[in-house]
């Protein structure tokens, strides 16, 4: 399967996102989505499980969960927001979640691949809304297949 991650849209879905999921199977979205809107939008592309972030207010925090799980081909993948973390690290995340095959998170803006020895990753896309520093805004596309480990890269979006 082919899996769509982003987070911190804050309330403005660029373009680019629509062009780089358009052949995913699966969207997870890690908070702070910013307009219910935006998960329709994603919705017409592919199933989206979608948490609240810091930032959402009470109508998405109303329908979205803190900590979502999901399994795709036979991995768990968690996803959070991870501001409960402050700003959270690969390693509090993964001693959180420590059954975890693939962890996905936000709040930081900062994009990140964190592969461990057992073959567990922690995912952070970036964000994919409006610029906020220096980084440029982007997304990641995760490729399962059952009884291989994840695999992950991350898609820098072009204005």
């Amino acid at each position: 399967m082919r899996l769509g991650i982003l987070a911190d849209t804050h309330g403005a879905l660029r373009p680019g996102v629509l062009d780089v999921f358009a052949r995913v199977d699966r969207i997870l979205h890690a908070g702070d989505v910013g307009e219910p809107a935006i998960l329709a939008t994603l919705e017409a592309l592919a199933p989206v499980t979608a948490v609240y972030g810091n930032v959402d207010g009470r109508e998405l925090r109303a329908c979205l969960p803190r900590v979502a799980e999901v399994t795709v081909d036979g991995f768990r993948f968690v996803v959070t927001h991870g501001d409960q973390f402050g700003s959270p690290r690969a390693d509090d995340l993964k001693e959180a979640f420590p059954d975890a095959d693939v962890i996905v998170f936000g709040h930081t803006h900062k994009p990140l691949i964190h592969a461990f020895e057992d073959y567990s990753m922690v995912l952070n896309p970036g964000s994919a809304g409006a610029h906020r520093s220096d980084r440029l805004p982007s997304v990641a596309i995760v490729e399962t297949e059952p009884g291989i480990p994840p695999r992950a890269r991350i898609v820098p979006l072009t204005a």
